[in-house]
């Protein structure tokens, strides 16, 4: 199989890589803790299967996390973002709420387990210099092929 053939979807074909970044709220070392660390892994790899992305590889450490995610060409690496971190904040304070409280003491509306920020950087397959060398060869490419059309306004048969 070719990147291509594992790489189709509905209406095209394209892959995204991403390197996703994040902290807990205040840098607290929430994930010192395994069992939390283990159910935020898990609440990772739900997400992932829920709202259809894969995720290459990820590193839970006790106040980030580090994810390396391959989207649809359709998903935004924000809303990734957004989706994880959402999606394991509810489930960790569904599951292990006793143990995140001594963290967050919000009322349940004001809470939350992730800070604002985020960092997100692209990973490809190929380095900027063979992307720019593609495509200057398909300009090359499409310059020996040229079509001449007899009407002026491009209307009529193509000749090739």
């Amino acid at each position: 199989m070719t990147v291509y053939q594992d790489n189709t979807y509905k209406h095209g074909v394209g892959w995204s890589i991403w390197h996703l970044e994040w902290v807990t709220k205040y840098r607290h070392k929430v994930f010192a803790d395994e069992e939390l660390k283990k159910l935020c892994g898990i609440a990772f790899e739900e997400a992932a299967k829920r709202y259809e992305f894969r995720l290459e590889e990820y590193e839970i450490q006790p106040e980030h996390v580090h994810v390396l995610a391959h989207l649809r060409p359709s998903m935004s690496p924000s809303e990734v973002v957004r989706l994880l971190k959402g999606y394991s904040s509810r489930l960790l304070f569904l599951a292990k709420e006793d143990r995140l409280r001594k963290f967050y003491w919000m009322p349940k509306t004001k809470r939350s387990l992730w800070g604002n920020g985020k960092f997100i950087a692209s990973v490809g397959h190929i380095t900027l210099e063979k992307a720019k060398e593609y495509v200057e060869r398909q300009k090359a490419h499409h310059t020996k092929t040229p079509y001449q059309n007899p009407h002026p306004l491009g209307l009529g048969s193509f000749n090739f």
